[in-house]
């Protein structure tokens, strides 16, 4: 239960704060969070909206963690997509990235599948 709630507010801090540049700021998160890789579209508000619907439901979880646990497996799908499609194949490529995002995204794949309350899911 506390590693759960750890990565809640690991959530609302990491989330919270992207979404806000991404949703209000899209310019300075092109170039913060997206390190120059892509370009401020409509896309990278769209992307700081879903990253503010993740942190608000991380600040719910800090009260039913269990509850709101599904959230963390939205992320374990997306994120492990984005760096097998979009990540990797930019590397291999040699073509420009997010690799800060990556990296956070690959910690955080590497170790959302250990917090996540499996047996809870399949009572």
């Amino acid at each position: 239960m506390i590693a759960l709630k750890i990565v809640y507010f690991a959530n609302i801090i990491v989330a919270g704060w992207i979404s806000i540049t991404s949703t209000f700021f899209p310019r300075t998160s092109a170039v913060t969070v997206f390190q120059n890789a892509y370009q401020p579209t409509e896309v990278i508000r769209l992307v700081g909206c879903l990253w503010l619907a993740i942190a608000i439901l991380s600040v719910l979880g800090l009260w039913k963690p269990i509850s709101f646990s599904p959230i963390l497996l939205v992320q374990l799908i997306y994120k492990g997509t984005w760096l097998l499609v979009v990540a990797l194949p930019a590397i291999k490529n040699n073509q420009p990235y997010p690799s800060g995002m990556a990296s956070f995204f690959l910690v955080w794949v590497l170790v959302l599948p250990f917090v996540i309350p499996w047996s809870e899911w399949v009572k």
